[in-house]
């Protein structure tokens, strides 16, 4: 595994990794980590996380960058012997790039996993040429969702872009005694999200103060789990809307009190458009929550429109599917018994399944 991004740090990315990794050793495979990310560890040692052996390459900077362009200096020699090497990239992942250089010059079978959506920066992938020629000399190409792998098969131009996506694990997800009736005529929405401006935090606020508005005696209450740059913006909106008293902010959480909070809400809102995938969106699904979100981002991957949530195509819209679910219980209903009873397609055991025939992929096109 060849990642910009890992444990301890706290992430999508960092998350799914550690979790792939783990589920690949519980079905027999070998996996050694490589990433920027520090841990107890100095720069270029090892350790050993839950079990896999960590090689951290990167090196304390303020703000936790991770930088360091001398990262892949005797990377090649560490990978000799592998099978077969997973590269992880994300929005910025100087290293996870390096590193493709560095499999593709040794010939290594690769997989490079696409956990973002290009967006503007497609035109300047493209014009690089270096994806293309990666794809097209025999790394095995694929996106988290069919909304990522989309500009990613524009770039590659032939070779095919599979979709490998997210795992999660259903069990620990999935409510054990069902879900509580609150019935104190308060309608709770929730989201699970980096408080950054493409995740459009502030943009959710408004939204919700809309929804109140449109629906006053819902008694609507907003809960946003999650920190990150555009936090003091988010706290001045909610000042300048008035809405101390129904908007609460508490941070990040861990799983557990994640779990917890779904268990005492009754709507998942993802408000972002560049949404790869929306994991905090799928974990809230499994928990039976209704899932509202936009169109075209990858929560359609999982949320199909008026059967266990919403898809909306603007921000209007999106207020609209709101308002529905704060003044319609039964609605509410209908989609949290579906989303109980269906499982996702993206339990662990068929992500599982789908990392290793990309793995066969990857040393097939290898030769």
């Amino acid at each position: 595994m060849l990642t910009d991004c890992y444990l301890p740090r706290l992430g999508g990315i960092e998350v799914q990794v550690a979790d792939l990794s783990a589920r690949l050793v519980a079905r027999g495979h070998e996996v050694e980590v490589f990433t920027l990310t520090p841990g107890a560890v100095g720069f270029g040692q090892t350790e050993t996380l839950d079990g896999i052996r960590v090689h951290r390459l990167g090196v304390r900077l303020p703000r936790q960058l991770l930088v360091n362009p001398l990262a892949t200096r005797g990377l090649r020699a560490q990978l000799e012997g592998f099978d077969v090497a997973h590269i992880h990239m994300g929005v910025v992942s100087p290293f996870a790039s390096d590193c493709g250089f560095v499999t593709s010059r040794m010939g290594l079978p690769t997989t490079m996993t696409w956990h973002c959506v290009l967006d503007k920066a497609e035109s300047a992938v493209r014009a690089a040429g270096i994806v293309r020629r990666w794809a097209q000399s025999g790394m095995a190409m694929n996106a988290v969702s069919d909304v990522a792998a989309t500009p990613l098969r524009r770039i590659v131009d032939g070779p095919p872009v599979t979709v490998l996506p997210n795992g999660i694990d259903v069990d620990a997800w999935r409510p054990t005694s069902g879900r509580p009736l609150l019935g104190d005529g308060v309608v709770r929405f929730v989201s699970a999200m980096r408080l950054e401006a493409r995740k459009r935090p502030v943009q959710l606020v408004e939204a919700m103060a809309k929804v109140r508005a449109a629906a006053p005696r819902a008694g609507v209450r907003l809960e946003i789990l999650g920190e990150g740059s555009e936090r003091a913006k988010v706290e001045r909106t909610v000042d300048r809307l008035g809405a101390k008293d129904w908007v609460s902010l508490p941070g990040r959480v861990p799983r557990d009190t994640l779990k917890e909070r779904y268990a005492a809400s009754d709507v998942f809102v993802s408000p972002s458009v560049l949404e790869s995938f929306g994991i905090a969106a799928l974990e809230a699904r499994v928990a039976g929550l209704p899932v509202v979100g936009r169109v075209g981002s990858g929560i359609s991957e999982f949320v199909t429109d008026d059967v266990n949530g919403f898809l909306a195509n603007d921000d209007e819209e999106l207020v609209r599917r709101l308002t529905t679910l704060a003044v319609h219980p039964s609605v509410r209903s209908r989609m949290t018994a579906y989303n109980l009873k269906t499982d996702p397609a993206q339990g662990w055991d068929q992500v599982v399944q789908a990392a290793e025939a990309e793995y066969a992929r990857a040393r097939a096109l290898a030769g």
